[in-house]
Formats: structure tokens, sequence, C-alpha cells
């Protein structure tokens, strides 16, 4: 789903709810899905590049170094199929996270 961005510097916000994380189930692939779909989304909009948080790291309490982990292999795969977006950003929360992320880059 996606809206206008109002006054955000921005045409669009596209919306998606990350899953909690849980200690007994495997929710990866619905995280997975958070980023793919967002960027099918943006492809639909006409965007040509896209600005992530760390989904569901904070309240929903999903592992930094998990989420990094699904969020870069997710963007990385689908931006195979989604070649219109040409830069995606992170927007992370904190150093620690900027640093997770970035070590999950390389």
């Amino acid at each position: 789903m996606a809206t206008t961005a109002g006054r955000l510097p921005a045409k669009w916000v596209v919306h998606t709810v990350g899953p909690v994380w849980s200690a007994t189930e495997d929710r990866s692939e619905l995280l997975a899905d958070c980023y793919r779909n967002s960027l099918h989304v943006a492809v639909g909009l006409g965007a040509r590049t896209i600005a992530f948080p760390a989904i569901s790291t904070g309240i929903y309490r999903w592992p930094v170094e998990s989420a990094a982990t699904i969020a870069l292999a997710t963007i990385t795969e689908t931006g195979k199929e989604t070649p219109e977006i040409t830069a995606v950003r992170l927007v992370l929360f904190d150093k620690r996270a900027f640093d997770v992320y970035a070590a999950a880059v390389v």
C-alpha cells in the first residue's frame, strides 16, 4: 500500500507492517516479504529510489543481525526483478544498527 507523502520530501510513502519476532517460529519469510513487496509497489508507482528503516527491529524486537541479513539478501535478490529501482537507502536508528548492517554488506 502506498500514499502520497504529504509534506515529506518524497512523492510516496510505501507502507508495510513487519512481523513480530518469535523465538519459537521462523518468520523470516514474512520479514523478507515486507522488503520484496515494498520494492514491487515502488516500481508500480514509477519510483527509482526507495528508503527503508530496519523493519521490525524496534518494538517488534527482531534481532538486528538477523534483520540485516534478511533485508540485504532480499533487497539484492529482488533488485534483479526490479531494475527500475536504481538506489536503495537503509535509514538506521543508531550507530549499532549501522555497524551491523555495514558488516552484513561485506
